[in-house]
């Protein structure tokens, strides 16, 4: 089950994990990611274990390669997984298991990684690595949504679709952005309406909130909605 996609954008050098699945609540299992650290995304016969452990073999330094030689040497289940990891220099790793369900496989190229299983073919992989390229004008948020929706138009998940998560990291240690759809007829669309409403007032508040750079925040009421009022139309303006 499932196809997912790695990647780091060069403008802002923010991280990002998107997925979509025809399986309940895709973005509790796949999605692992941590400032200055990396990403992971565990797929197929999910092993929790490659996320946890994952994040802590790339925080002692170990490259993305380094950490999927290791994770994988040391899961007897490894057949039946697959995984893809991006280090905090930018590289990417992946594995997928012989005995995961077909279609399954991953391309790993120089601005992401997309990695899928139970797929109506390889072209799903194709169109999403496509659509990431292709958007490079686009935020980062829309361009991995658009990446997935161009996979989705491809086939997708073979079984269908039921949930999908978009996760964003930047120089906090929580996430600029983290959407979840977990059980919807179109989840990717979801995911976009979500990602849209995010911009009406989330993101442009949660920037004032207390921060390593602004420990305190903003705490005048009146100046947290001048700058959400400015963000707004700051965002319409670029889009």
């Amino acid at each position: 089950m499932t196809w997912s996609i790695i990647a780091r954008d060069r403008k802002t050098g923010k991280l990002g994990i998107a997925v979509a699945t025809r399986f309940f609540a895709v973005g509790a299992l796949v999605p692992y990611m941590q400032r200055g650290v990396g990403a992971v995304a565990t797929q197929a016969l999910i092993n929790r274990f490659f996320g946890i452990n994952g994040l802590k073999l790339l925080r002692e330094g170990n490259s993305a390669s380094d950490v999927v030689t290791t994770l994988v040497a040391g899961d007897d289940g490894r057949d039946h997984r697959q995984l893809h990891v991006m280090d905090a220099r930018g590289r990417f790793a992946a594995h997928t298991g012989a005995a995961c369900i077909d279609w399954c496989g991953h391309s790993v190229g120089e601005e992401c990684s997309v990695a899928g299983n139970m797929l109506v073919g390889p072209h799903v992989l194709d169109a999403t690595e496509a659509a990431y390229a292709a958007n490079a004008t686009a935020s980062f948020p829309r361009r991995l949504i658009a990446a997935l929706r161009a996979g989705e138009a491809a086939g997708g998940d073979k079984r269908g679709k039921q949930s999908a998560a978009l996760v964003i990291h930047g120089d906090e240690d929580w996430p600029d952005l983290d959407l979840r759809v977990d059980d919807h007829p179109e989840p990717l669309a979801e995911l976009e309406r979500l990602e849209i409403v995010s911009r009406e007032r989330f993101t442009h508040f949660v920037r004032l909130l207390p921060s390593r750079r602004h420990p305190v925040g903003v705490t005048d009421r009146d100046a947290i909605e001048d700058e959400i009022v400015r963000g707004v139309a700051a965002a319409e303006g670029q889009s």
